[in-house]
């Protein structure tokens, strides 16, 4: 039999569906068994754990067959609870496998101290970007006349006048006085000036 013959006889057929039947049970079985290898289907979804404390992060992640761990404490943040979680990784809502470690991040006991720089003589767009750099806010400002406009003449926290060196609570919020510029020469100053030797009269005897 020809070559030509055999590919178009019953034998070749029922030979090519046989093969091809079995690489179709090989491949369900191997994706069945990759399926089975990898857990696929049973990812756990992370829960939000902001705002936990470690104890609740503990039995919550346990209950889900997850884990943690303590990378470290972050800057006090106002917005969260003292020793509560601020970050993790990775984020809620994103699928993991059993037993994946989920890192956290704590929530200092309260704000850190940081020293008053030295602003004065500083001009207004000087000092702020400094003071954001330390972690403080600018607060109110306000104004004195002095021929120097914008320039950093006071610092005040909580109405209390601040000295370079001071330390206040990270986050505080820093009032400026500041130059307004306008001070001159002043014509009523020349109807105070002192009389000079010469002006002064000579009493006639």
């Amino acid at each position: 039999m020809s070559l030509k013959d055999y590919l178009k006889s019953r034998v070749f057929a029922v030979q090519v569906l046989i093969g091809i039947s079995i690489i179709a049970v090989l491949s369900y079985l191997f994706f069945h068994w990759l399926t089975f290898t990898t857990d696929h289907g049973n990812e756990i979804t992370v829960p939000d754990l902001r705002k936990l404390s470690e104890q609740q992060v503990e039995e919550k992640l346990d209950d889900l067959d997850l884990d943690y761990v303590l990378l470290d404490s972050v800057d006090y943040n106002k917005d969260f609870p003292k020793h509560s979680v601020v970050e993790q990784d990775p984020i809620a809502g994103s699928k993991v496998k059993k037993n994946r470690k989920i890192y956290i991040k704590i929530n200092s006991s309260g704000f850190t101290m940081v020293k008053i720089p030295n602003l004065i003589e500083k001009t207004y767009r000087q000092a702020v970007p400094t003071l954001k750099s330390l972690g403080l806010e600018e607060g109110t400002i306000t104004y004195k006349p002095y021929l120097g406009k914008d320039m950093v003449l006071e610092m005040h926290w909580n109405g209390k006048k601040l000295n370079p060196g001071d330390k206040v609570f990270k986050s505080s919020k820093i009032d400026l006085v500041l130059g307004d510029g306008k001070v001159g020469f002043d014509d009523t100053e020349l109807d105070t000036i002192p009389a000079t030797q010469e002006e002064i009269p000579v009493n006639a005897n």
